[in-house]
């Protein structure tokens, strides 16, 4: 499915849970994964990732009304919740715990503006165009953060197969952010 028809399905998605709220477990079904990956690996803690998730998508049900498409994926609209959600919780964790600067510390570095989440979301749609194999193990190797070994298992590939997917996947995403940046 090309850029621009996916854009068009997940706006059609949108508009369809803006009008009847029970559609929005597409959106939820569709963006899960990205989202709980995107907040586990900035809290580091599971309890807390699926908490800060589970807020995400709320605050997203209950705002829905409000979204405007303005062409970005949906997902950046959830990192922004997301990054906002985990700025709240290092200040929470400041003002409750002052006692653990280190941890503090780290929580505050995880704060993410807005022009790094549009990024991400934009990678996100380089790497829904790419083919189902490169697709395939570029979510492997960096989302889930499986090993080259790994994903050859699971994909019934050799290792050197699996780096080359990998490899080619990245020069295509390389070659399009530039593209776009032009």
């Amino acid at each position: 499915m090309s850029g621009r028809a996916k854009h068009h399905d997940e706006k059609a998605l949108i508009a369809a849970a803006q009008e009847d709220p029970s559609r929005f477990a597409e959106l939820y079904e569709l963006h899960f994964q990205r989202v709980y990956a995107y907040i586990a690996r900035r809290v580091g803690e599971r309890s807390a990732a699926e908490e800060l998730t589970s807020h995400v998508f709320q605050q997203a049900l209950a705002n829905l009304k409000s979204f405007k498409w303005r062409g970005a994926p949906f997902a950046a609209w959830l990192f922004r919740i997301a990054a906002n959600g985990i700025a709240d919780r290092a200040q929470r964790a400041r003002r409750e715990s002052p006692a653990e600067p280190k941890e503090i510390e780290a929580q505050t570095t995880l704060q993410v503006n807005v022009e790094q989440v549009e990024t991400l979301a934009r990678i996100y749609g380089l790497v829904e165009q790419l083919s189902w194999d490169q697709r395939r193990v570029i979510r492997a190797r960096f989302v889930e953060e499986k090993s080259v070994r790994e994903i050859a298992t699971e994909l019934s590939r050799s290792e050197g197969a699996i780096k080359q997917l990998q490899f080619r996947a990245l020069q295509t995403l390389r070659a399009r952010l530039s593209k776009e940046d032009v």
